[in-house]
């Protein structure tokens, strides 16, 4: 089955598949500079981020053609285990292409779904590197299967983007009105790009790791940009695309803010917020929407949406974090 473009109508319809198999996850309230604003707590999903609802719509979607003949994927881990849960639930076969140096606990996880893990160098080609698109490329090429894009492929957004016409029901049965802003962590723009779709009356605010920002920086220029061949480290192994797709651009150029960026402190105090004020723990890429938040560059009201958008944090790592 194909799709050119996905539309508000693809958002809603994946809001009520979604609702049908999973449970709404918490809009909480939270205090910001004395200001009480939501977070919405996609961490609690059953695999631990929002890329549950993508995977289930993606997949459900499938002709009986293309679930025979299986399902490829390219992730750090979190839409890798939103394809594999789906997969296992639909009785499909999946394959997700990782970075070897991806969390243990997203690796240990997408195998305990059924998935088969295949593994990639995530470094510059000259540094010994590996291109993930084209490992997936000849993995389809070889066994066959369809690719299911984390952030570019049209089911997908409008899975993402079912979040957000879940946080306007909670929000209008709360306050009886409707998410002023919502404020999103950002890797390749599908979870923003849905929210767009979904929720036409609302501000998107898109946030991504300093040096990382290859969606703000598409937004701003009209044009897609690629990450840096020495762009930095960032603990947010979850938003490290290294460009968006035209698709997200076409989505969100109009509809977006201007883009944000956080460092990897204000990621940690946000999670450390996370787990003092809401009992939460969340993983560095869940966490920078927060992170935006409380570090003021991006305003807050009692409308605001907050996402928390992964809670898959490795141990040893959130310890550290926390104790600190």
């Amino acid at each position: 089955m194909s799709k050119i473009f996905p539309n508000r109508q693809g958002v809603i319809a994946a809001a009520k598949s979604i609702a049908e198999i999973l449970s709404p996850t918490p809009l909480l309230p939270v205090e910001i500079g004395g200001v009480r604003a939501h977070v919405k707590a996609e961490n609690l999903q059953p695999i631990g981020a929002f890329k549950i609802r993508g995977g289930w719509w993606r997949l459900s979607n499938l002709s009986e053609e293309e679930r025979a003949a299986g399902v490829v994927a390219v992730s750090s881990g979190n839409h890798a285990q939103g394809v594999a849960w789906a997969a296992k639930r639909l009785g499909i076969k999946a394959t997700i292409v990782m970075p070897r140096n991806a969390p243990e606990v997203k690796l240990a996880n997408t195998r305990a779904l059924g998935a088969e893990v295949v593994l990639y160098e995530r470094a510059p080609k000259e540094q010994g590197g590996e291109d993930r698109d084209e490992v997936a490329a000849k993995l389809i090429e070889e066994q066959g299967g369809l690719l299911v894009h984390a952030f570019g492929d049209p089911w997908v957004i409008e899975g993402q983007g079912s979040a957000g016409i879940e946080a306007t029901q909670q929000l209008d049965a709360q306050l009886g009105t409707s998410p002023s802003r919502f404020i999103v962590c950002c890797g390749g723009g599908g979870l923003a790009a849905g929210l767009a779709l979904g929720c036409p009356d609302s501000a998107v605010y898109v946030v991504e790791p300093e040096g990382w920002d290859m969606v703000g920086q598409a937004i701003a220029t009209g044009e897609i940009v690629q990450a840096a061949s020495d762009a930095p480290n960032t603990i947010c192994d979850a938003l490290q695309p290294t460009a968006t797709k035209a698709l997200n651009l076409d989505l969100l150029r109009t509809r977006a803010e201007p883009g944000v960026t956080v460092t990897d402190d204000e990621v940690r105090a946000a999670q450390r917020l996370a787990f003092a004020e809401l009992r939460m723990v969340i993983e560095p890429g869940g966490a920078a929407a927060l992170a935006a938040a409380l570090s003021g560059k991006v305003p807050v009201d009692e409308g605001t949406v907050i996402m928390l958008t992964g809670g898959n944090a490795d141990p040893q790592a959130f310890a550290e974090t926390i104790r600190a």
